[in-house]
């Protein structure tokens, strides 16, 4: 008898038609159908309006949002020369009904409308109807307000002049589809930190974000007068400072880059690349330009100036982007990302121009500003001697490092599982909990490593203490990935790696120490998702034989309703507080639990955070400590 697998003919072939294949297959277009693809669609309206900004057309630009029972909704309207609505004789429809069904079109592919753009491949806002519950399309232009609606991508009217008015642009209203993606909320956070940067990028454009969702009002407007260089100061925020902002605009060609710089005292480098607005997260041939032109240009005034005689000192380009911030705006025609979700730029001629306009300017810079420069070399050599010295110590020491050792930690309760794909480790606050999630855990794969108290603050320590850090040292081990030069993420030995701290103070502190020690020296791991958050419950409700957990107060009032009456509320300060059957089936078990992957932009805002509070910035710590006061809802006393 044929089994089902050896037919194979033209009836096995499939044809979606329409917006059918983005349904079927969401992650090709947003990367995910979780809260970051939620907000890619919200991102993929609000390019649009953006690029209508960039051409010259559109000053400001509105998010609204609001919820009903079962999600969030989204309203992007923007003063921009609106979406066309005239026939398009092809397809006998309107250019907006074409728009918003019909992939691979717009006014992107050539560059008589838009010079540049963020939408190359013209699915932006055919992706956003195809995976919305309905779309609300408003059009204001010619002196008319034109109308049409969809449904899951699908035209449900037709165009429609529902009045006239003298105003210009589009109004977009859209609801993700709860039956695509698995939570349909839009993150205030993430979502505010993209505007912040839009208008950074955009001197001049107003982007104002009213949240009417959770019974409340809020309203903050977006606006930026000096671009990235404001962009740099708010980045730089909290730290001192070794230079001035560096900052030009060049154009070459049809490209244009414009650029700002900033060194630190601190040991990291910042630098955030974009094309055409977009934040090209994993880099690209514009950041290597960009990387190149900064190290060559420092290298050259050394040499010029004859301050590393003989060459002595060896400086590498990691020495000269010490405590670098930068940020990196190009805008250019037909640049080819790495996937619809733009996160690396690939023409190689960018390369070129990036570093010769970059190279030329500081060169010039630093000859006409002598003091700074000196003061930025000095910061090298000091980066390029520490370096040496540390690594110096390390090969002494290596033989009878702890990280080269097979030996696991003593604390660490392993899992019997050697797969890193299905291997989780918890990191632990304290003993009690530690006992508790022992006992309660999956053996088979779950890991348990518990801390003792907070690990070392690697804001302002030395390598040689952090790496003395009991705490540190442990999970470097257990982690399996080593450290600075011997650091590979890809002989990490879990993928999924949990901090579970309590719900209290405390336990945000912990966990942003850990934040910070894994974005400065493990950041590969947090990029490729191996990091996140254990979300424990606040309460537990008590109602007869049957109890409920709360996961904040929120849902607390909530149940509160649900269930009038109860006989018992008990608040959980602390993770040891519950026993490992309770702490299974709440914070434990996969099929239950709830965990938040954190990203690069959640260890950034940490390690900001921490720059200010634990940095040497009094003044800036006391500013932030006014301004937060009312903000503090726990606090331990």
């Amino acid at each position: 008898m044929e089994s089902m697998t050896d037919s194979y003919d033209a009836s096995k072939i499939q044809v979606l038609e329409g917006v059918q294949g983005i349904r079927k297959r969401p992650g090709m277009y947003i990367g995910s159908t979780s809260a970051a693809g939620v907000l890619h669609l919200l991102y993929e309206v609000v390019d649009n309006a953006v690029d209508e900004s960039a051409a010259g057309f559109c000053k400001n630009i509105t998010i609204h949002l609001t919820q009903d029972a079962e999600g969030d909704i989204a309203e992007v309207t923007d003063d921009g020369r609106g979406i066309p609505v005239d026939i398009m004789e092809k397809y006998n429809k309107s250019a907006l009904e074409v728009i918003m069904t019909t992939i691979h079109k717009g006014a992107k592919f050539n560059n008589d409308v838009y010079k540049v753009s963020g939408g190359l491949h013209g699915v932006g806002l055919t992706v956003v109807n195809a995976l919305s519950e309905y779309t609300h399309v408003t059009v204001m232009k010619n002196g008319h307000i034109y109308r049409q609606n969809f449904g899951r991508g699908i035209p449900l009217t037709q165009v429609q002049i529902m009045g006239e008015t003298q105003e210009h642009g589009t109004s977009i209203i859209f609801k993700p589809d709860k039956e695509i993606f698995s939570v349909q909320t839009f993150d205030s956070s993430m979502l505010k930190e993209r505007i912040r940067y839009t208008t950074f990028l955009n001197p001049g454009l107003k982007i104002t974000l009213i949240d009417d969702r959770f019974s409340t009002h809020e309203e903050e407007v977006f606006l930026s007068q000096e671009g990235i260089k404001d962009f740099i100061k708010y980045i730089t925020k909290g730290a001192n400072t070794v230079t001035s902002i560096i900052n030009a605009k060049k154009q070459e060609g049809n490209t244009i880059v414009d650029f700002a710089i900033q060194y630190t005292d601190s040991y990291d480098e910042k630098i955030e690349p974009f094309v055409n607005n977009i934040k090209t997260t994993e880099g690209g041939t514009h950041l290597s330009g960009f990387h190149a032109a900064i190290t060559r240009a420092i290298l050259n005034y050394i040499d010029k100036n004859k301050l590393n005689p003989k060459g002595q000192l060896k400086i590498t380009g990691d020495d000269t982007r010490e405590g670098l911030c930068g940020v990196l705006s190009v805008l250019m025609q037909n640049p080819e990302f790495e996937g619809q979700t733009k996160e690396k730029l690939g023409n190689v001629y960018i390369k070129s121009i990036v570093e010769g306009q970059v190279y030329q300017y500081l060169s010039r810079y630093f000859e006409e500003h002598p003091a700074e420069a000196r003061a930025l070399v000095t910061k090298v050599m000091s980066a390029a001697n520490a370096r040496e010295s540390a690594r110096k110590a390390r090969e002494m020491a290596r033989k009878k490092s702890i990280f080269e050792s097979a030996v696991l930690p003593g604390k660490l309760a392993d899992c019997l599982i050697d797969d890193p794909e299905k291997a989780e480790l918890f990191i632990v606050e304290g003993q009690s909990a530690g006992g508790s999630s022992k006992q309660g855990r999956d053996k088979n794969i779950q890991a348990i490593l518990p801390l003792r108290g907070k690990i070392l603050n690697v804001e302002k320590a030395s390598d040689e203490r952090i790496f003395d850090n009991a705490e540190i040292k442990a999970m470097i081990t257990a982690f399996g990935t080593g450290i600075n030069e011997t650091f590979n993420a890809d002989n990490i030995r879990y993928k999924k790696i949990i901090i579970m701290t309590d719900a209290d103070v405390d336990g945000s502190h912990i966990r942003t120490l850990l934040l910070t020690f894994f974005y400065r020296y493990m950041k590969k791991i947090i990029e490729q998702g191996y990091v996140y958050a254990a979300i424990p419950p606040l309460y537990k409700i008590t109602k007869g034989k049957t109890f409920y957990y709360c996961y904040s107060d929120e849902e607390l009032q909530a149940k509160r309703k649900e269930l009038g009456e109860f006989d018992g509320l008990q608040r959980y300060k602390g993770l040891g507080e519950m026993n490992e059957d309770q702490l299974w089936e709440t914070t434990m078990n996969p099929e239950n639990r709830k965990l938040k992957k954190i990203t690069i932009v959640d260890a950034q805002r940490a390690e900001e955070l921490f720059s200010i509070l634990m940095g040497t910035d009094v003044l800036q710590r006391r500013k932030f400590l006014h301004e937060h006061a009312e903000s503090v809802r726990a606090l331990d006393v």
